[in-house]
């Protein structure tokens, strides 16, 4: 298996959300990107599908080495291989000094993963959002981006929103991991416990939190959305196609009454593909 093929298996398997949102780039901009929402998986995978956290540390450790041998041009991962061709140079957005330091920001805020599994209020969170999901969208933005030393600046929201969006979608998958993303205070003040949501315990207390945790995420992603540059915005499909999927998943959940505790609420593949599709 080349590192192409292996980046496409990791990132986006056929039928993902991300598959069809990568096919709304320029099909020369798609193995880079893919390379990188690869790298994005891969980090994601080491600490939150790892039970033991020494071994999830030294992962992590590995993968910060790893970055280091890709600035020094001998990366040894397909992922690390993988952008280091398609990035072409160290003068590209992807691997120059911004888009270096904006991936090792993304490894960092994975890194916050290994220290906490619950966080005590919003600022807290959004500093979690911004360093992991602010620095990912800002290095996909940047890879394609009109003025990519611009890019940070509406790339960054975008980002954020789509993790929290995320993390409102997976809030049970989250809690079966023994991870809340939901602030503590906000449990508190909808009177909701953590232990009501890894029993699944639904009721109008737990339906009133999701829907403020909905309308702040769906806030969000307008904001970012509406924040981005028109000149940025046709290059920008990707990212812009990930945020119309979650607004569209938000729409799943509520009709389904917001019981995500028990099951995860998908899109079907065939939607998928007509939201993309829209996505100009």
């Amino acid at each position: 298996m080349n590192f192409d093929d292996y980046c496409q298996q990791k990132a986006a398997p056929e039928g993902s959300g991300t598959y069809y949102a990568l096919r709304r780039a320029p099909a020369a901009k798609q193995p880079l990107l893919t390379a990188l929402y690869a790298l994005y998986r891969e980090l994601e995978e080491t600490v939150r599908e790892t039970s033991d956290p020494t071994i999830g540390r030294t992962k992590h450790a590995w993968w910060q080495s790893e970055l280091g041998r890709l600035d020094g041009g001998e990366p040894t991962h397909p992922v690390t291989k993988a952008l280091q061709a398609h990035a072409g140079d160290a003068a590209h957005p992807v691997l120059d000094d911004a888009g270096r330091a904006s991936l090792a920001a993304v490894v960092d805020g994975f890194g916050m993963d290994l220290d906490q599994a619950r966080y005590l209020d919003w600022p807290g969170l959004r500093r979690y959002l911004d360093q992991t999901g602010g620095a990912f969208a800002t290095a996909v933005a940047r890879a394609s981006a009109r003025d990519p030393q611009q890019a940070a600046v509406w790339a960054a929201p975008l980002g954020s929103a789509l993790l929290l969006a995320e993390r409102v979608h997976d809030v049970g998958d989250d809690a079966r991991n023994g991870r809340i993303y939901l602030p503590i205070d906000e449990l508190q003040r909808f009177n909701v416990t953590a232990a009501d949501i890894i029993n699944r315990k639904y009721g109008d207390a737990f339906t009133d939190l999701m829907r403020f945790q909905t309308g702040r995420a769906r806030q969000a992603l307008g904001d970012a959305l509406a924040a981005i540059p028109a000149p940025e915005r046709a290059a920008q499909r990707v990212l812009r196609a990930q945020a119309a999927l979650s607004l569209a998943l938000f729409d799943e959940i509520e009709r389904e009454n917001f019981q995500v505790l028990h099951q995860r609420i998908a899109l079907t593949p065939i939607r998928k593909l007509w939201i993309t599709w829209k996505t100009r």
